[in-house]
């Protein structure tokens, strides 16, 4: 659907819709927008039209800009649904010097050695659930036998989550990034995931572990954080931790099903600096957000030729940043030896992913290990028969039937 504006530029509606048969690719509306220029208006739910970023070297000016903001609150912000006096604002989602106060308090965990420590651990997570999948029926779901376990039992190992709780944060994280969800319904399942961390923060006060929200409940006790907002903050980790991650295993190990040849690369190769390299290839490739990075000009910018006025609102859509031609000679293929370090899945600037060394780690275990163990899993269906996640904000599969 489209409309006009001053009734001859057309403006397409955001997101866009992904084409049917290309479910790996961005929509196909949102490459015309790059082929026609870096920037284009576009309008979203509210009857807004902020500048949709096609190129990926001005998305990353804009990400690193100080004039351009990640304030929810600021007039002007393109948000992707409507923002009431009671919706819960995220750290990720202020401005320094708050944001960084508040993300200094979670940082130390996902500190690269840190995460190198946990390997080990990740590894053992994978084999196990490996070893179930093998010794059980099949065909099997890929993603509630493994792609979902593997990343959920790591974050609540990380914050001290009870994995026996994990039906419940999965539904209520399902509903929250749900993109047809109302206001309502996401107040009301955020409600009930902050109870349930405020919960826990309550049970580390009295009696600490070594774990994630022990730090934050000290951080309750010193006074240097409400615990409202450490409860919040443990539901933004605990569902950044694990649908992420969970999305990438899955949609990640389905387009290397159907681009065989990358696949036996990856599973015959036995060099670690390939995994390495395949995990960013594939992060480049798939990006799973939808909604893109959303902010705010504070002070005029010019960039690509055009003046962005104070108060305008940006739309980084990193899906088609990674598939710049600019940035990536032929984009649209994959290609497990390409160096795609430089990708923007994870953001860029002050405000990229806090988490990405873990995710990084996961998703190096996971695809240097599922099918060298698994060298024949293929499909149990066609691919046309798989459903996709088109209705969330992070994109993925419900399903992944897989037999070997």
């Amino acid at each position: 659907m489209t409309s006009t504006l001053n009734d001859q530029v057309a403006i397409p509606e955001f997101p866009m819709a992904r084409a049917a048969g290309c479910p790996f690719d961005p929509p196909p509306a949102l490459k015309e927008k790059q082929q026609e220029g870096p920037l284009a208006r576009v309008r979203l739910w509210d009857g807004s039209t902020p500048w949709l970023v096609t190129r990926y070297a001005d998305q990353r000016a804009l990400l690193a800009d100080p004039r351009v903001s990640a304030d929810v609150t600021r007039p002007g912000y393109p948000s992707p649904a409507r923002i009431t006096d009671s919706s819960p604002i995220s750290f990720i989602l202020m401005d320094d010097p708050e944001h960084a106060r508040l993300r200094r308090m979670v940082t130390a965990p996902f500190a690269i050695k840190r995460v190198e420590a946990m390997r080990p651990g990740v590894q053992k997570i994978v084999d196990e659930l490996i070893d179930d999948m093998l010794a059980g029926p099949k065909p099997v779901d890929l993603v509630e036998a493994f792609a979902l376990p593997v990343p959920s039992l790591v974050i609540c190992r990380l914050l001290g989550v009870p994995y026996a709780d994990h039906d419940f944060f999965q539904e209520n994280s399902k509903i929250i990034i749900r993109r047809d969800a109302t206001p309502e319904e996401r107040m009301a399942a955020f409600g009930k995931l902050s109870a349930y961390l405020d919960g826990l923060v309550g049970e580390k006060i009295a009696a600490p572990a070594d774990d994630l929200l022990s730090t934050l409940a000290a951080r309750v006790e010193a006074g240097e954080l409400t615990r409202k907002d450490a409860a919040g903050m443990g539901v933004l980790l605990l569902i950044a931790g694990h649908e992420t991650t969970a999305n990438m295993i899955a949609l990640g190990t389905l387009a290397l099903l159907e681009n065989p040849g990358q696949l036996a690369l990856l599973r015959d190769s036995g060099d670690p600096k390939l995994v390495v390299s395949a995990v960013e290839e594939l992060l480049r490739y798939l990006h799973i957000t939808h909604n893109g990075r959303r902010r705010v000009a504070v002070e005029d910018i010019e960039i690509a030729g055009q003046v962005i006025r104070a108060g305008e609102g940006l739309i980084m859509a990193n899906d088609i940043a990674n598939r710049d031609p600019e940035a990536f000679p032929e984009p649209d293929r994959l290609d497990l030896t390409r160096d795609a370090r430089h990708h923007v899945a994870f953001g860029f600037g002050v405000h990229q992913c806090l988490g990405q060394p873990l995710a990084r780690m996961e998703l190096q275990v996971v695809y240097s290990t599922l099918y060298r163990r698994i060298p024949t899993l293929r499909l149990a269906t066609e691919l046309e028969r798989i459903p996709f996640k088109h209705d969330g904000s992070v994109y993925g599969v419900y399903e992944l039937p897989v037999t070997w």
